[in-house]
């Protein structure tokens, strides 16, 4: 079992013929994924690695082909609008892994979502894979990954890899790991995650990476405390950045007390999370609180 993806993912690639849904559509096919179908305007009839055919509008994969996923490699000025017609087909899961989408689309975007039964993960993500279901929505490299029992979700895409190799050096796979994107406005939050991650009786225990900005760590804290039973441990890095630069990401800067990584570390280690100090301890600080548990 696993979070969001797993064998009955059937996938459609939104932006399939650019370079990097190329690329990536490719990695997901070989990686395991169910990639069945992609979109480019202009391009219909087309078939992409000699095996997945492309269509002009999402509405005519849907019809063909009958995707539950979408991932999307669509230039950033187009995205949202590609977020919406996946949305309005009925799409349930969208993996939006561009970067650079204006903060007023994605507000228009997350207030057309609040009543449709879809799910959106990111953008400006790494996406999402559960390599016990060899099924791969995104862009991360597969091989340091192995099937196992630890949830990840991180704001990161880079700290999410380093997460994901720590564990597997030290023996422990992952059930599922999910970038949910460091712009200010995401689809999916730390505890929408998180709940799912609870409810995973494939999960046993969870790393959480976040970062300044935002308040999502706080929110993420009150969920820790209040209703999750599985052990966390959480990394928040940021915590010598000066305020009111931007550090990598849009949404990583320091506006006010809660973006601040010392905030949140004092949130997450009164919910009762272990707190990782530093990246290079992501691994044995999960390996700890298993012993513990």
């Amino acid at each position: 079992m696993s979070i969001l993806i797993n064998k009955e993912t059937r996938l459609l690639v939104q932006g399939a013929t650019g370079r990097e849904g190329r690329f990536h559509s490719s990695k997901c096919l070989d990686y395991g994924t169910n990639v069945i179908a992609g979109v480019t305007p202009g391009r219909g009839g087309e078939v992409l690695l000699d095996e997945i055919p492309i269509y002009n509008t999402v509405e005519d994969a849907f019809e063909e082909t009958n995707p539950n996923t979408s991932l999307i490699f669509v230039p950033p000025r187009f995205a949202a609008d590609a977020i919406i017609e996946a949305a309005d087909v009925g799409i349930h899961l969208i993996v939006c892994i561009t970067e650079g989408i204006p903060v007023h689309d994605m507000v228009r975007v997350s207030s057309y979502l609040r009543n449709k039964d879809t799910i959106l993960v990111g953008p400006n993500c790494p996406g999402v894979i559960s390599p016990g279901d060899q099924c791969k929505v995104g862009i991360m490299p597969s091989d340091i990954h192995t099937p196992g029992r630890i949830g990840v979700v991180s704001r990161s895409g880079t700290l999410t890899y380093e997460a994901v190799f720590q564990l597997t050096m030290v023996g422990l796979g992952q059930s599922t790991c999910v970038g949910i994107g460091g712009d200010p406005v995401v689809g999916s939050s730390f505890v929408d995650i998180l709940k799912l991650f609870n409810d995973d009786e494939a999960t046993d225990a969870i790393i959480m990476i976040g970062e300044i900005g935002g308040s999502g760590e706080q929110l993420a804290a009150e969920y820790i405390k209040d209703e999750l039973n599985k052990p966390v441990a959480s990394l928040i890095v940021g915590q010598s950045a000066p305020a009111g630069r931007r550090m990598g990401h849009a949404g990583a800067i320091v506006t006010g007390n809660d973006a601040l990584a010392s905030e949140k570390i004092k949130a997450l280690s009164s919910a009762g999370a272990a707190i990782i100090p530093r990246p290079g301890d992501i691994g044995v600080t999960i390996e700890e609180i298993l012993k513990d548990n």
